[in-house]
């Protein structure tokens, strides 16, 4: 018989033959064994250990596989559903052959609209590359456009792609509506609409967009240098502060600009393939280099070491 000593808190359980024996917890069976006898000194040992599982062969990799679907607090019920596997034995039909137990009703219709749309939320984002606060950041955006129901009569996916493009500009990384919508099957004024509709019905705001806020990413994806990309910078920003391009959108404006800056130097880009990164229209690019053109002197930086002077500049 196992003998339980007391010490000074609390009872110690120990092996009546060899008290100094350090017990051995097999959590598999549930019982406390002593290494010198092989006693059973106790059982039901509860496993106080996380709930890692793994199933591969290899001891050292850590598998954190979980037992079930981790909780998702954007869901009303917090994801904790039971589902219950098919039937197969005669008990589980009734007389006619119907299935008594039922998976439809344990997950909201809401519930369900909304899981659908933060699958769609995540997988727009994977293909531009977002990190995951921006994920989650459109998915709370998304749940609380739905639970106040004030946009009825659009689409989820239209409202799920407005969403993710104000997480975007709110973040600090903000993407233009073709970028959005070349992954998403909205067209761009959806976007639009339910982009405004949502500001106002969240009675938020976002900061406006300036050329800076794409001009590194437009730059690195059509490779050109640092310099360059310094240079196109500055002439965006002197463009802007000196009035050259009102009306025109920063995007517009930021295309022009690493037009003309790869014109001056080394690694020159053509219009379509700066429209291509940009998502600018070649007649769109023109008619914006020209605003700026006549002022070229004054917009580059003075340090800028020019390989086309400012006076060979193509003219459009």
């Amino acid at each position: 018989m196992a003998s339980t000593s007391r010490g000074d808190s609390l009872p110690k359980v120990q092996c009546p033959n060899h008290p100094d024996a350090i017990l051995v917890e097999d959590y598999r069976a549930g019982d406390m064994i002593c290494p010198e006898c092989g006693l059973v000194v106790g059982d039901r040992v509860i496993d106080v250990g996380s709930e890692w599982r793994t199933f591969t062969n290899e001891k050292e990799t850590k598998d954190p596989s979980r037992v079930g679907d981790a909780q998702n607090p954007l869901l009303n019920g917090g994801d904790l559903t039971t589902m219950i596997s098919k039937g197969t034995g005669a008990a589980s039909f009734d007389e006619f052959g119907n299935s008594k137990y039922q998976n439809r009703r344990t997950m909201s219709s809401s519930d369900r609209a909304m899981l659908n749309a933060f699958k769609e939320i995540s997988t727009m984002a994977d293909r531009i590359n977002l990190p995951r606060n921006i994920i989650d950041q459109t998915n709370n955006l998304f749940k609380q456009v739905y639970e106040q129901k004030s946009l009825k009569g659009r689409s989820n996916d239209a409202i799920a792609s407005a969403c993710l493009y104000i997480a975007c500009r709110q973040e600090g990384v903000p993407r233009t509506f073709k970028e959005i919508c070349a992954v998403s099957r909205i067209s761009k004024k959806e976007i639009g609409r339910c982009f405004k509709l949502i500001l106002k019905a969240l009675e938020t705001s976002v900061d406006l967009i300036t050329t800076s806020d794409f001009m590194s990413r437009f730059c690195s994806n059509l490779g050109l240098p640092k310099q360059v990309q310094m240079a196109a910078t500055y002439i965006a920003r002197k463009a802007v502060e000196l009035d050259l391009v009102p009306g025109r959108s920063p995007i517009s404006v930021a295309a022009a600009a690493i037009y003309m800056a790869s014109q001056a130097s080394a690694e020159k880009k053509t219009q379509k393939e700066i429209g291509d990164i940009t998502g600018v229209a070649d007649v769109t690019i023109r008619q914006s280099y020209r605003l700026i053109y006549p002022r070229a002197v004054n917009l580059f930086p003075p340090d800028f070491k020019f390989d086309t002077p400012v006076d060979k500049l193509p003219q459009l």
